[in-house]
């Protein structure tokens, strides 16, 4: 007898993980909003949680509205007795308010969790689609909380602390609250100082140039040549386009130091411009393979009534193929983007002038003893957020694009 396939252990096993997996990260956001030393207490929640998902497979009810009600009911009172009535603070450090609500949260988030895990499953034995079913939705509904909690707790710290001043930081270096009464020039100093005193502005204009321009020149050339590869008949076409990726295969390490070579006796190492033929030496490749199969994909009878009309094959990308290629060519442009905005290594090998500082190099100039740490988070957050603001801007494109050309057709 095959006793994961019952609904009834399923139920418990999706209670005791999300019962100790909101514990957990309800008590992380407690610790870092408050700087209070909580203990964590995730023997109650696993039991609590165990508890509701027989609840919650056992209790059935016409109306769903009912059922969730009493589900984050029973969900808070079970977290509560079984912790004693001190589910997150036994020591009594926090407020009241932010017990109880901390509560509420723990209760509504664990039960939806279990609810959507088991969905409609009946206690008695599934049918192996139902349970295999029911483990990819508990396994999904896990990862997806891990991978926001990777990407939100280092962001939530870094934004955090770039809003702390030096005294709270040395005072108590895990407490992340902020108080708003402070007034906005006390809170925000750290970024207007780095503007003021350490010249980010010019930081910022540097990279915003050199990642343009990647992205331009990247376009100039993939464009064509992604279209020549999947449209055009010539010797070694199979050999170009299986190899337009082997760049990637050389260490970026490998090239810095005869190109650092190259570029002294050009005159071109301590200057943006050097960047700007670098960063496309490297983007170039991987955008003509991922505007290649896209490209593949269009139907060849656009660009044989193309010709009959008399267009060149240049008048043939320009009219044709780009304005029916824009999703992948924006996603392109903002992959290419990305790659030149956060780029590194050869900033620091080439730059040596403050002044044409890319926001990479100059973050690392100010990972030191007499920078404050809140300015490198502040720093930090800067160059962040105009890519984050742009991908989500560009996300319907991105997604579009990356997928355009998988089948062709």
């Amino acid at each position: 007898m095959k006793f994961w396939m019952h609904g009834i252990f399923g139920a418990v096993l999706a209670g005791c993980l999300w019962g100790g997996i909101w514990q957990i990260v309800l008590t992380m956001a407690l610790i870092v909003s408050t700087g209070a030393g909580l203990s964590l207490q995730t023997g109650p929640a696993v039991l609590a949680g165990a508890s509701a998902g027989l609840f919650a497979i056992l209790f059935r009810s016409e109306s769903t509205m009912l059922r969730h009600v009493c589900g984050v009911l029973a969900m808070g009172v079970l977290i509560w007795g079984f912790s004693l009535g001190a589910p997150f603070d036994p020591k009594s450090i926090l407020p009241a308010w932010q017990s109880w609500l901390t509560l509420a949260i723990a209760a509504g988030a664990g039960w939806f969790s279990i609810a959507a895990a088991i969905g409609n499953m009946s206690p008695a034995r599934q049918a192996r689609y139902a349970a295999e079913k029911f483990y990819l939705r508990l396994v999904w509904g896990l990862g997806l909380v891990m991978f926001v909690l990777v990407v939100a707790i280092p962001f939530y710290v870094m934004v955090m602390t770039s809003l702390k001043s030096q005294q709270s930081l040395l005072g108590n270096p895990l407490d992340f609250s902020i108080d708003p009464g402070v007034g906005g020039a006390v809170l925000f100093r750290s970024y207007i100082e780095l503007f003021t005193k350490y010249d980010f502005g010019t930081l910022l204009l540097n990279s915003t140039i050199v990642s343009v321009m990647t992205v331009f020149i990247t376009l100039l050339f993939a464009v064509p040549g992604a279209y020549a590869v999947a449209r055009l008949r010539f010797p070694g076409r199979k050999w170009l386009s299986g190899s337009v990726l082997l760049i990637y295969l050389i260490p970026a390490i490998i090239l810095v130091i005869p190109l650092y070579a190259v570029f002294s006796q050009l005159g071109l190492r301590n200057s943006l411009l050097g960047l700007c033929i670098v960063y496309p030496a490297t983007t170039i490749p991987v955008a003509l393979y991922m505007l290649r199969g896209y490209f593949a994909g269009l139907p060849t009878e656009l660009d044989d009534a193309g010709l009959m009309d008399g267009l060149s094959r240049l008048q043939i990308i320009m009219r044709i193929a780009i304005p029916l290629s824009t999703p992948a060519i924006a996603s392109v442009a903002l992959y290419v983007f990305m790659i030149a905005w956060n780029e590194f290594l050869f900033a620091f090998m080439f730059l040596d002038d403050v002044k044409l500082f890319t926001l990479s190099r100059g973050i690392v100039s100010l990972n030191s003893s007499e920078v404050p740490r809140q300015h490198l988070m502040a720093g930090a957050v800067i160059a962040t957020t105009p890519v984050l603001v742009i991908f989500l801007w560009f996300e319907r494109f991105l997604v579009s694009g990356l997928t355009a050309g998988s089948v062709k057709g």
